[in-house]
């Protein structure tokens, strides 16, 4: 019973407290075809070891990353976390008793949150952050909301090459507000800029979207975007993920208005793929159409330096018609461990972590292209991950590949959909894969590719 407290005697003091004399009293109100008239079909309570052993029998199931060579990405990534996130975003210091609405009982919470709005600034080159969004998706789409309500116009303008599942997201976020969605090509693996030029309207476009590492892992050109979106009148809003940004120019110092991003590569483990970390930042100008929490630094009544919330833009906190935003917390445990994480790092270290990245992606494609059956998807400059097209079936391949304690990669065509994307797997490099691990992926790659080959000829 240690996680029941709902004993026998505490029972009938509810039951007491509510004046009625059985459970079934209680519930005598829900029709009966509602209630289910038989006992629930568990199996009887097991001891706890014999739980803990049926739990890691299950466990033992999946293909997990400390099991099997992870070469999984797509806006999840199987990066190193040091043993210190965990012992420091569990000390007490950072516990409070309350959300941080209330600042006098608050200000461990306030506190990180703050130096990681700092970090996050920083990093993107804009002016401020907020406290973060629940992850990448969520944090895009808000942001093409925020543009909306910025310029008043009723497009947004997404480049091809932006995570598919974070333009789902968008996609059922601006459904009910009535926003329109459009798409400029990406034939080569970036926006094509003349398209995007064409489709970017003075009149109608809130935003040109792009995301740099694209899906496919190219770089895109972050100033010429911004030139074709303020040209017109728009925002350019830039998806970019912060671990990038040791080695990459950050997009607010290009002409990005707003920065969105995926934190998780930041202290957050996989974790089957959530919670994760959204990344929102944005100029100063636009603050107050910002959403979410943000955290301000102020002095107390004695003169002591100390944080509050401030700028909400919720309904809970202003007036409905003035609201810009139904979200109404943050990933605050996540922000601290992004916070120590980074910490831990230091400035040196997240170059030193970029470059590590830069240096095994390039040898992971050079050796992966030279394979007899696997082309490079595109030919672009590629961080952390790049996109190779099979002479056999991508989702084969991985099985084959899962047999031998591999995962290649991700299906490109599953996620995206899109025809020009048959073929084509998505290879993720982190520092956990070093390059005896990236050796190990091309034999078993090349051993699965000439498997289907040949049993495609058969």
């Amino acid at each position: 019973m240690r996680y029941l407290s709902n004993t026998g005697p505490e029972q009938r003091a509810m039951l007491d407290t509510i004046g009625a004399s059985t459970i079934e009293e209680l519930l005598a109100r829900v029709p009966a075809k509602a209630r289910l008239a038989r006992p629930l079909d568990l199996k009887a309570a097991a001891a706890e070891m014999d739980l803990v052993r049926e739990m890691k029998t299950l466990a033992a199931m999946n293909a997990d990353a400390e099991s099997y060579a992870c070469f999984l990405g797509a806006g999840s990534y199987d990066h190193f976390t040091p043993t210190v996130i965990n012992h420091m975003i569990s000390r007490g210091e950072f516990f409070t008793a309350y959300t941080p609405y209330q600042p006098e009982a608050s200000q461990g919470t306030l506190r990180t949150i703050y130096e990681y709005q700092t970090m996050m600034a920083e990093l993107t080159g804009m002016d401020v952050a907020n406290a973060s969004i629940y992850d990448g998706g969520s944090s895009l789409a808000e942001a093409a909301l925020m543009a909306t309500n910025v310029t008043g116009r009723p497009e947004i303008v997404l480049a091809a090459g932006v995570n598919p599942l974070y333009r789902h997201v968008t996609a059922t976020y601006c459904e009910g507000p009535g926003v329109k969605l459009r798409t400029a090509a990406a034939p080569d693996g970036v926006v094509d800029l003349d398209a995007a030029r064409t489709l970017v309207d003075a009149k109608k476009t809130a935003a040109l979207v792009i995301q740099t590492p694209n899906f496919y892992g190219c770089l895109e050109d972050v100033t010429a975007a911004a030139e074709i979106a303020h040209a017109a009148g728009a925002l350019l809003i830039v998806a970019a993920d912060p671990v990038n940004l040791g080695v990459l120019e950050a997009p607010g110092r290009l002409g990005a208005d707003i920065v969105t991003g995926e934190g998780q590569g930041l202290g957050v483990p996989l974790s089957y793929g959530g919670p994760n970390l959204g990344v929102f930042a944005a100029k100063k100008e636009l603050v107050r159409r910002m959403p979410g929490r943000l955290v301000g630094a102020t002095v107390d009544l004695d003169g002591a330096r100390g944080f509050v919330l401030t700028l909400q833009t919720r309904e809970q906190h202003i007036r409905r018609e003035r609201a810009t935003s139904n979200i109404c917390t943050a990933q605050a445990l996540n922000a601290l461990a992004a916070v120590a994480y980074l910490s831990w790092l230091g400035r040196r270290g997240i170059v030193e972590l970029g470059e590590l990245l830069l240096a095994r992606t390039h040898y992971a494609r050079q050796t992966l292209v030279a394979l007899e059956g696997v082309q490079p998807a595109h030919e672009q400059p590629v961080v952390r991950e790049f996109a190779v097209r099979l002479d056999a079936d991508v989702a084969a391949v991985k099985g084959r590949c899962a047999r031998e304690g591999v995962n290649p990669g991700v299906d490109v065509h599953a996620l995206s959909g899109r025809p020009e994307d048959r073929g084509v797997l998505l290879i993720a490099i982190t520092e956990r894969r070093s390059r005896a691990d990236i050796d190990r992926l091309a034999r078993t790659l090349g051993a699965a590719v000439a498997a289907e080959r040949e049993a495609a000829v058969l």
